[in-house]
């Protein structure tokens, strides 16, 4: 696991067979698939057809293997459900009125598979909750500059080990692309930048 993230979650790593929910951030979905990536796992992203290859490579996954399903539509709990069969880690934006029994179906064969499903927005039941709370944009200065790194606060909550709130402040990105320990990396002058603002600029939130 990234060890910016570590602290968000139970043991410090993504277990097997957990359903992980993600909220107010892409870029912190990305930075789970990471590590399991890196490591040789097999990933997929379903239902984000808007993801940046260059993002995600910047945040560390190896876009080898990854594999994107852009548009799974009504059949995105199906499509979720076959790649839980072979893969390890699926980042999946579920559809609009998602049924319970589906969601409820599907994270009994990610249990079952011992795979990891990363939901972008809420997911009902879901084992770990992941919500940003807090973002400053920093590099920027009075008419000069560009953006460098992004602090952001991040809090945990879930069901049984992950019952405990957590939380933690990162750089996501920091500097180099990928999720950093707040402490590891040099704060430059403080400069605020609404998200909005950012995706103006062309960053990825």
């Amino acid at each position: 696991m990234v060890p910016a993230l570590a602290p968000l979650l139970p043991g410090g790593v993504l277990r097997p067979g957990t359903v992980v929910s993600v909220t107010g951030s892409t870029s912190l979905a990305l930075a789970l698939l990471a590590a399991p990536s890196q490591a040789g796992s097999w990933c997929a992203a379903v239902g984000v057809p808007g993801l940046g290859l260059l993002a995600a490579a910047e945040h560390g996954v190896d876009l080898e293997r990854l594999v994107l399903v852009g548009h799974p539509g009504a059949a995105w709990a199906t499509v979720v459900a076959t790649l839980v069969e072979a893969l390890d880690v699926i980042v999946v934006r579920p559809g609009r009125g998602a049924a319970e029994s589906d969601v409820r179906r599907l994270a009994a064969r990610v249990r079952e598979r011992e795979a990891v499903v990363v939901s972008l927005g809420a997911w009902t039941g879901a084992d770990v909750a992941l919500t940003q709370t807090r973002c400053r944009w920093e590099g920027l200065g009075a008419g000069h500059g560009h953006l460098q790194s992004r602090r952001v606060e991040v809090q945990s909550s879930g069901r049984g080990a992950a019952a405990r709130p957590r939380s933690a402040v990162l750089w996501l990105p920091a500097t180099g692309g990928q999720a950093e320990p707040l402490e590891t990396v040099p704060a430059s002058a403080p400069s605020v930048v609404p998200d909005d603002a950012s995706r103006a600029m062309g960053q990825t939130a």
